[in-house]
């Protein structure tokens, strides 16, 4: 029930603060709600809306992103901060048909969000959206990434391969990874055209190429730079940014879409 309301509460509001978690945390787990969780070095968090400086701690392994990490900004609402994309004719198309209840447009009864009428897949990059955290896993040829929303997880393979020629579309993608320097690279390619860029109502076609660019800066902070790329509905690549808090003590917990379908009962 607790999950429940939560997540009633995500679809009804306009936005929700990624770093104060709506749940209730277990004792000795999570910061209690109320108080802001202070960073793991003892700062405060920083605010999810705007820019913000890295969290400071001492030097870590910059190629090991190994842990439990929660966004604590380049959330703004319904979609990321900064600039808003720029559509092709169809994509604008796609836009209008968009009804969407997480900024407020539309109640939960009306919308056409397939996250919230359907329990689908976020899809990528509109994961990061979502308010869970998520757990990086790494091995020597693969980056799994665990996300708390829907028990959703990903592989991202390091062992040099290519996209496969006949790629299957999906909702989260085909994703092959290498490392350039210290920054990750993820690129993702194979897509349906099912999901949402963002919470917001922003579609894409089946064209979509996603660039991931991870960024550890530090113990504490990893920094995630998103382009995306859909000749269909973009005239021109669409970039976000999103900040990372490492929370150790955290673990990933379990959460499932379907057990939140009658939550619409909520509005009435």
């Amino acid at each position: 029930m607790r999950r429940a309301f939560v997540w009633a509460v995500l679809g009804a509001i306009l936005f929700i603060c990624f770093t104060g978690r709506a749940q209730n945390p277990p004792a000795g787990q999570r910061p209690a709600q109320g108080n802001p969780p202070a960073g793991a070095s003892g700062n405060p968090p920083q605010q999810t809306r705007g820019p913000a400086p890295p969290v400071q701690g001492p030097p870590h392994d910059p190629h090991d992103l190994t842990g439990v990490w929660n966004a604590r900004r380049g959330y703004g609402g319904d979609s990321y901060v900064g600039s808003k994309p720029e559509f092709t004719s169809w994509g604008e198309e796609q836009f209008k048909k968009a009804k969407a209840s997480n900024g407020g447009q539309y109640t939960l009864t009306e919308t056409n969000d397939p996250v919230i009428t359907k329990c689908y897949p976020p899809g990528v990059p509109r994961i990061y959206l979502q308010p869970f955290p998520l757990q990086f896993v790494q091995t020597p040829k693969e980056i799994i990434i665990l996300y708390e929303y829907d028990h959703t997880v990903r592989h991202i393979f390091a062992d040099g391969r290519k996209h496969p020629d006949d790629v299957t579309s999906t909702y989260m993608g085909d994703s092959i990874g290498h490392w350039d320097g210290d920054t990750f690279v993820v690129d993702t390619i194979g897509f349906n055209d099912k999901t949402w860029l963002d919470r917001g109502g922003r579609s894409h076609s089946d064209q979509l190429h996603v660039i991931e660019r991870f960024q550890r800066m530090n113990e504490n902070d990893l920094e995630l730079d998103v382009t995306m790329e859909d000749a269909k509905a973009l005239d021109k690549p669409w970039n976000a940014h999103i900040g990372f808090q490492l929370r150790p003590t955290w673990t990933i917990e379990e959460q499932v879409c379907a057990d939140n379908g009658d939550f619409v009962s909520f509005e009435k």
